[in-house]
């Protein structure tokens, strides 16, 4: 399983980003279609999540615990409750309403906040989850995994390559504007990034 690290500060905790990791899915190749990706999903939830460390597995047990929840109150068809939107710098949940129609409510996720993805769990392949770091009004921060159910393996993939290239944007955009502390792990993953071969 194909992996990019980024570090885009420092491993510091306090820091604004911990390490992020992203699994490029191998049936899909990159794109630069990657722009904006829509995806009707049926959202599970958020659990929090513990550590700073994020490695393949990590999302396992979380996807677990919303995975249970869910099927506890399933139906039998695939009942998409919202609308993923993955663009650089931003993902937007918006909701819909028991007609499929949007509602005013929507999630925003700021993409340098998402410190991981995968959309390779053991207990459904249609499953795509992120882990995001959620700032407090005390300006103290939670991590928290979020996981959405895609109608096929073959669209949580994509809805993970689409973010993999929203980072890459948001990343790029960061260095270029002097966001992103010069050293030797940006510089590294930096070169990673432009001799990325698909």
């Amino acid at each position: 399983m194909w992996q990019e690290a980024i570090s885009l500060y420092t491993e510091n905790p306090m820091s604004w980003n911990p390490v992020a990791l992203f699994h490029r899915p191998s049936s899909i190749s990159p794109s630069s279609e990657s722009l904006g990706y829509f995806a009707c999903v049926t959202y599970l939830g958020k659990v929090p999540t513990t550590g700073m460390q994020f490695l393949s597995g990590c999302t396992e047990k979380p996807v677990i615990e919303l995975w249970k929840k869910h099927t506890l109150a399933r139906e039998d068809v695939f009942p998409a409750n919202a609308l993923l939107e993955i663009r650089p710098f931003q993902v937007w949940l918006h909701h819909l309403d028991h007609k499929g129609e949007a509602t005013v409510h929507m999630d925003t996720f700021q993409v340098a906040r998402i410190a991981y993805c995968t959309a390779d769990h053991n207990v459904s392949p249609n499953i795509f989850a992120w882990v995001y770091r959620e700032i407090n009004d005390d300006l103290s921060y939670q991590m928290d995994c979020h996981a959405v159910e895609c109608e096929s393996k073959l669209e949580a993939k994509k809805l993970a390559h689409a973010m993999m290239e929203a980072f890459k944007k948001t990343f790029h955009s960061m260095k270029s504007d002097g966001r992103i502390h010069r050293n030797s792990s940006s510089e590294e993953v930096s070169q990673e990034l432009e001799s990325d071969d698909g």
